[in-house]
């Protein structure tokens, strides 16, 4: 007899691909996604696709996109992030299970949003890994932003000088994505699908999206914080190389360029080194230090413990074993 989705087991971080290995981002659109055994199939006129959805990183669903109960069920089981994405690729939702069992990275992360000056030593080590010829040591905020938005208009000026693109300025209006000339709307649909994959990474690690260093207020600051590191390198080149065939289809174009760049770059392995990275300094004792029971790749890697590991605080600091009543006991 078939095992129903309901009964299977849950699978371990062990037995899933881990996020730096798996396919970037697949766009799906005007078809059904749903379950057969433990593939992502997607209907459409066209015919039959099945999915490896322990593989991908991120699935993006556009317009017309139907996906049923059992197939979310999966998708969540397996890590993959989902993100419906608007007409064009303008707006987006996403969601999506960790695939780490330990909290160790997102307290790091917490422990160093919460104070102003980690905060900002985040978001200067952020600016070194977007351009790595500069030193943002002693900088300010405003110094970083400004030093930001100069070299921006210089890539975007040395890409339309490379593929002979006309570029005027940025436009983007999130209303109205037809409204922008053709390397516009790449540059648009460039940016969503590195959110989207920025996104499933930051979820897939435990993370926090809404903690960011440089962007704040929004749930998913701190996925606009990543996906700007590799916008420079991945996102724009892409936009303008396909912006230079046409306007015709400009942001299918865009998604395919962009996603063989993140295929030949590695660019899911190096979103999980860098954000590891990140917070390696504000790494704190107690459950989110490695134990004998995580995998090789520490407490927050995918491979990460077989079994949940609870700790519970106490008054000085320090962890207390979970799953134990400690009413009769003197907790010291």
């Amino acid at each position: 007899m078939a095992t129903t989705p309901a009964r299977r087991p849950v699978s371990s971080p062990r037995e899933l691909t881990r996020i730096g290995d798996r396919v970037s981002f697949l766009y799906l659109e005007r078809c059904t996604i749903h379950r057969e055994d433990n593939a992502i199939i997607a209907t459409d006129e066209s015919g039959v696709r099945y999915i490896p959805s322990a593989t991908i990183g991120v699935l993006l669903f556009g317009p017309g996109t139907t996906v049923t109960h059992q197939a979310m069920s999966l998708l969540g089981e397996c890590g993959a992030g989902v993100v419906w994405v608007g007409e064009h690729g303008v707006r987006y939702y996403a969601g999506g299970r960790a695939l780490t069992r330990s909290a160790g990275l997102v307290e790091a992360q917490a422990t160093a949003w919460v104070n102003r000056r980690h905060r900002l030593e985040v978001a200067r080590e952020m600016y070194r890994l977007r351009f790595p010829d500069a030193e943002p040591a002693g900088m300010t905020r405003r110094e970083l932003l400004g030093g930001e938005g100069t070299r921006v208009k210089e890539v975007y000026r040395a890409e339309a000088a490379r593929t002979g693109v006309r570029w005027m300025r940025r436009t983007y209006d999130p209303g109205d994505f037809a409204a922008g000339d053709a390397p516009n709307q790449a540059v648009t649909a460039a940016a969503q699908c590195l959110y989207g994959v920025a996104h499933s990474v930051v979820v897939a690690l435990g993370c926090s999206p809404s903690l960011g260093f440089v962007h704040s207020g929004h749930e998913r600051s701190f996925v606009l914080d990543v996906a700007d590191l590799y916008k420079v390198e991945f996102g724009i080149p892409a936009a303008f190389d396909a912006a230079a065939e046409g306007p015709e289809d400009v942001a299918g174009r865009t998604r395919r360029a962009l996603r063989e760049r993140i295929r030949a770059g590695r660019l899911l392995e190096r979103v999980v080194t860098d954000v590891q990275g990140l917070f390696a300094p504000y790494r704190q004792a107690g459950a989110g230090e490695a134990r004998e029971t995580d995998g090789p790749g520490g407490p927050d890697g995918p491979d990460g413990p077989e079994e949940d590991v609870v700790m519970l605080h106490d008054d000085h600091g320090s962890m207390l074993a979970g799953g134990r009543n400690h009413g009769a006991e003197a907790v010291r």
